[in-house]
């Protein structure tokens, strides 16, 4: 293979590691500004949901920050730089994930009263399903923010020769102490700051590369005669890595099991002062995700533009895709003292925002599906410092996780794959829940084992068995006008390793697009629930509480009082059953409730039917919403 001379890049200077810090810095000054501000608030639920009295904009900052991570920031351009602008499609996914959380998920998380998003499923199934799904999601989170957390870590590597593991290190430390002091208040304001961030290093970059690009009209032109520019590619076909289809269906399952049903996610919009404001945070969230995924995109087409002639990658200047980003902005503006640091800084709010709301999520679903359970009579201060100590925990482990994140591949699609093996089985468990009435416990159980045994069995087999060129289809990328280290290139006279012997599956099945596994895992988790439902039994609509369910049926309000009927499925919901107090909660009427002892215990105890219950009014609170809100 032949060599080329390095042209070298730019360095850090004072300048860039002063921006670089003051990241930090604030960051931390915003995690002390709340624990003095709260001292006096020493209550779980004040340091787990910032006492549900956050207002949309910072939560709708925070929730774009969290998931368009130093994963987007440096991945995503590299994607477009390889692969083409067909990226650009998961503007799609984002519009119906946000739609379908905002107005199917949310309504019910939020009037539930729930703190995680697990105690759903003991109010809707049993203690059981609840604490499966809490151990899944803990893993989970786990390994995705070990992903996030070596990304920058290596973007930071990359262009100032620091110490990789050093960098990891830092980042963890950083996240866990602002965590620690200020909970989740901390995390929200420290998200909206970040993002801020995010925007400025972006933008930086797309201005310097259109100049050094001679121009908007310039660059464009470059990524066309590249065939950077196809984004609508219609083959059907699951296999392919990236076509319309796999980005817009396989997309929107994979966002879907990340937004819809994740803690981290459920978690910031039910601390929302009102059900209102969630909804318009992540209205408001939607813009924040096509605004990051649209610099990302014209970042990865001013990237090729730029090395159009001369690949660092393929002339071996960066050793991995993922490096392509940094090492373009050290190559673009390195002679400008403070840019680079600005990037850097971009890259690790990314990472920072990710890393805190996943420590935050953890200690939350830990402390209130297994702390609380195994020790009932805990004081609102010793609950406090509990959620403390396993903020440190927590951001321990995910620190050490990154070590594991160095063998896994490119960043995005090592990201996606993760929640996707997880998060489609996860979403297919809620939806059974949510969506089908009459599913009971052993179906919901039952799936999300099946769902589970789906989805890994084909993500594993996809990274033991990578696809081939034919099914990823990188674009074609040229070292034409690199600069030879010799004249003569050097060629190997070795005989090829010849190919390890492939599994039938290898070239089928485990050659699935990376974006399937979510929609393989629901799949598999809602047909296999319902299947053992009608084997066991189904629930009897009585035994169901109607807070917490919501059939698409309430999406679609044109459809008549029949079809609403037949898709509550016997569930006592209407206003005949209900009864509507001034205040704007609701409560069934006791002459309708024919559930003596319901399997999930709702009724047997009316100060513990569900989070929210008013026992002095008998009523479930419900934010002041309306019966034409809801039913």
């Amino acid at each position: 293979m032949p060599e080329f001379v390095s042209p070298g890049v730019g360095v850090f200077s004072t300048w860039d590691y002063v921006v670089f810090a003051a990241l930090f810095v604030v960051s931390s000054g915003i995690g002390i500004f709340f624990a003095v501000k709260e001292r006096k608030k020493a209550s779980s639920r004040e340091f787990l949901v910032g006492g549900k009295q956050m207002s949309c904009v910072p939560v709708a900052l925070s929730l774009t920050a969290s998931f368009m991570s130093a994963v987007t920031v440096l991945g995503a351009p590299s994607e477009v730089y390889r692969f083409g602008g067909a990226f650009v499609l998961f503007g799609f996914s984002y519009s119906m994930v946000v739609l379908f959380t905002a107005e199917l998920f949310v309504p019910v998380f939020y009037r539930s009263g729930i703190t995680s998003t697990y105690e759903y499923l003991e109010l809707r199934f049993n203690k059981t399903v609840r604490i499966a799904a809490t151990l899944i999601y803990i893993m989970q989170t786990i390994v995705y923010t070990g992903v996030v957390v070596y990304a920058p870590a290596l973007a930071l590597n990359q262009v100032t020769g620091f110490n990789l593991w050093g960098s990891v290190f830092a980042t963890g430390i950083v996240c866990t102490f602002y965590c620690t002091l200020g909970g989740l208040k901390a995390v929200v304001w420290t998200d909206a700051f970040q993002m801020v961030v995010m925007v400025l290093g972006f933008l930086t970059v797309l201005i310097r590369g259109t100049i050094v690009n001679g121009g908007v009209t310039s660059a464009w032109e470059k990524a066309e005669a590249g065939s950077r520019l196809g984004v609508f590619d219609f083959d059907p076909d699951p296999l392919r890595r990236h076509t319309f289809w796999t980005i817009t269906v396989g997309g929107t399952f994979t966002w879907l099991g990340i937004y819809g049903v994740n803690q981290s996610t459920i978690q910031r919009c039910i601390s929302c002062k009102s059900e209102k404001h969630a909804k318009l945070a992540l209205y408001l969230n939607l813009i924040g995700l096509w605004v990051i995924l649209v610099c990302a995109v014209f970042s990865g087409l001013l990237m090729f533009a730029y090395y159009r002639n001369c690949d660092p990658w393929t002339a071996g200047f960066v050793s991995a895709p993922d490096q392509l980003m940094p090492y373009f902005v050290m190559d673009i503006l390195g002679s400008l003292p403070g840019l680079p640091g600005l990037f850097v800084a971009c890259a690790f709010s990314g990472t920072l925002s990710t890393v805190a709301a996943s420590i935050n999520a953890l200690a939350t679903v830990t402390y209130e599906d297994l702390v609380k359970n195994c020790f009932k009579n805990l004081s609102s201060r010793l609950g406090t410092w509990i959620s403390k100590g396993l903020c440190i925990v927590f951001g321990v482990a995910c620190t050490s996780m990154a070590v594991a994140a160095s063998q896994m591949g490119g960043v995005v699609q090592a990201a996606l794959s993760i929640h996707g093996m997880c998060g489609g089985p996860m979403l297919g468990l809620f939806s059974l829940g949510i969506l089908f009435p009459w599913t009971n416990w052993k179906g919901a159980a039952g799936g999300l084992v099946m769902g589970i045994a789906m989805s890994f069995w084909v993500g594993i087999g996809g990274f033991i068995y990578p696809a081939g060129p034919d099914k990823a289809f990188p674009l074609p990328l040229s070292t034409n006008s690199c600069l030879p280290l010799n004249i003569t290139n050097i060629i190997s006279t070795l005989a090829p390793t010849p190919a390890p012997e492939r599994p039938a599956l290898a070239d089928t099945w485990y050659c699935m697009s990376y974006l399937y596994y979510s929609a393989v895992g629901w799949i598999a988790t809602v047909i296999a629930g319902l299947l053992i439902t009608s084997v066991t039994g189904p629930n009897r609509g009585e035994d169901v509480n109607p807070v917490l369910i919501r059939p698409v049926c309430n999406l679609l309000c044109f459809w008549s009082e029949k079809y609403k009927k037949m898709c509550w499925c016997g569930v006592q919901h209407d206003a005949d059953c209900m009864e509507f107090h001034d205040n704007g909660a609701f409560s069934m009427k006791p002459e309708t409730s024919t559930n003596k002892e319901p399997q999930n215990g709702l009724n047997k105890d009316p100060e513990n039917t569900m989070p929210g219950y008013n026992p002095e009014e008998k009523s479930y609170s419900n934010a002041g919403l309306s019966k034409d809100t809801y039913f």
